[in-house]
């Protein structure tokens, strides 16, 4: 794949997030999409997008929950950039409204997010890692798919800044290292239940996620370090760590909320408008 055809894929990708026209696969033109080359295409699209005034606040990191490989046919986990322009904050009830008919077939994700303090280095261990993080909060990432039907080969969602749509962040709790020893096998052990204004949906339990938050953490930093982005984990960001339930359709109208066991973090409610 040339530099020019990066530059096209990125152009394909920012028009139809910018104004919710489908794409196909980007794999459908090009069948031999490698790895390198995918993430050089989101890397292309992050470039621009913060040329045009969108600041990045940090990473999310997909396909991190093995239950639901086989609904995606993903079975390892992706990264991407989240920004400024789809970061919606909760309040101190933890209640939040987000726009979502401008997104792409929109599915929400109950997940468990981090603040870096210290960039981390590929290899450490989750205590060290938790050494690197300063704060951790419940969200709700919001995921879209410009590929109509969410049919995509895994290097497609690469590309696509693994398909995130906007995250809504719930209030931090801090992490102190006198908290260390707690929290380790919180982070292993919690459970969380989504529930939607007609019941509950789904629920999951941390190990869900790689084995815990900590450990889709560890093996995105790896993972960063072996396929460079054009931006690393920086101090201050925000990491958001894959979603414990199974993902669900959302609309303008409802209503979500979800509720943790095991980890003092609040749940949320999110309004969908």
């Amino acid at each position: 794949m040339t530099n020019n055809t990066i530059h096209d894929r990125a152009t394909a990708l920012l028009a139809a997030y910018d104004t919710v026209a489908p794409l196909a696969p980007l794999t459908d033109a090009e069948p031999d999409l490698s790895v390198p080359r995918a993430y050089a295409i989101a890397a292309e699209v992050m470039r621009r997008r913060a040329a045009r005034g969108e600041r990045v606040v940090g990473w999310k990191i997909g396909f991190t929950n093995r239950t639901i490989w086989d609904e995606y046919d993903v079975h390892a986990p992706i990264w991407g950039c989240m920004y400024d322009s789809g970061l919606i904050r909760a309040d101190a009830a933890g209640k939040a409204e987000m726009h979502v008919s401008h997104l792409h077939e929109p599915r929400i994700e109950p997940e468990i997010a981090f603040r870096i303090s210290r960039t981390p280095d590929a290899g450490m261990t989750e205590a060290a890692l938790l050494g690197c993080i300063d704060a951790m909060a419940h969200g709700f990432e919001i995921v879209q798919s410009p590929f109509p039907g969410w049919r995509f080969r895994p290097v497609d969602t690469m590309a696509a800044g693994a398909l995130h749509g906007g995250f809504v962040l719930g209030p931090w709790l801090a992490l102190p290292a006198a908290d260390h020893a707690q929290r380790l096998p919180e982070l292993q052990h919690f459970t969380m239940a989504l529930h939607s204004d007609h019941g509950i949906a789904d629920q999951g339990t941390a190990a869900n996620v790689l084995g815990g938050p900590l450990s889709a953490l560890r093996h995105f930093v790896q993972g960063l370090a072996d396929c460079p982005h054009g931006r690393g984990i920086a101090p201050g960001d925000i990491v958001t760590t894959g979603t414990v339930t199974r993902a669900f359709p959302v609309a303008p109208g409802q209503i979500w909320t979800s509720q943790i066991d095991g980890v003092p973090l609040r749940g949320l409610t999110l309004r969908c408008i």
